[in-house]
């Protein structure tokens, strides 16, 4: 995606630039525009790209902070479903329809809240216990008091709610939106850049910032 946005956006520039040009279609503007000699546009394009580095950098680390908790919960949380599976196998050895059923319960599981990394953590933490298949393989493993498939049982409670603490949102959604936002207003200049610059470089300067825009809408985008 961030190659086509980055190509389809360096084909544009250039009518886009031109179109905007007729727009304007003012001399003192296209001087101003051209040599920027007040700095306006220059400072504009400073603020907002600093403004949106320090966003960049600490979405950056956030996200890549809760990257690496949701793989190293995911790899405990699958340890300890093998270890279960290991362990069920062994307890419903010689008892072919228990085995069917807790096996089916571990499917449900992994099926319906294992690999449900999209879903919200709050739903998934407020199904019901019936509707638990870790509560299944407990009623159907224990007679009595609690069997040595409890612990297991709890070992992959604990890392899941380790899998949802890691999967819920660390960021605000208007951080997102006034990241875009600065980002937008950042290649937002560059059209209007060359719709003066245009006045003095003719199409060749259009199509070497075309250029330059399709390398740094494809990092931004990346």
């Amino acid at each position: 995606p961030a190659f086509a946005i980055a190509a389809t956006l360096s084909l544009l520039y250039t009518p886009v630039s031109l179109e905007l040009a007729n727009i304007i279609d003012d001399s003192g503007v296209f001087s101003v525009v051209s040599q920027d000699s007040s700095q306006y546009i220059q400072n504009i394009l400073t603020t907002c790209g600093l403004t949106f580095s320090i966003l960049v950098g600490q979405t950056f680390y956030f996200m890549y902070q809760q990257t690496e908790a949701i793989y190293l919960a995911l790899f405990e949380e699958v340890t300890a479903a093998k270890a279960l599976l290991e362990q069920v196998s062994l307890v419903s050895q010689g008892r072919e329809d228990l085995n069917t059923r807790i096996i089916t319960a571990i499917r449900r599981y992994v099926q319906e809240d294992l690999r449900q990394l999209q879903e919200d953590p709050a739903e998934l933490l407020s199904s019901r216990p019936m509707d638990d298949p870790l509560e299944s393989i407990m009623y159907l493993t224990s007679v009595g008091e609690p069997s040595v498939v409890y612990e297991s049982v709890r070992a992959l409670r604990q890392a899941r709610a380790k899998r949802l603490g890691a999967l819920q949102r660390k960021l605000p959604e208007i951080q997102m939106i006034l990241l875009w936002s600065l980002a937008g207003v950042v290649l937002s200049t560059f059209p209007l850049l060359g719709a003066g610059v245009q006045t003095i470089g003719g199409m060749g300067i259009l199509n070497v910032q075309s250029v330059y825009l399709s390398f740094i809408v494809f990092g931004v985008s990346l």
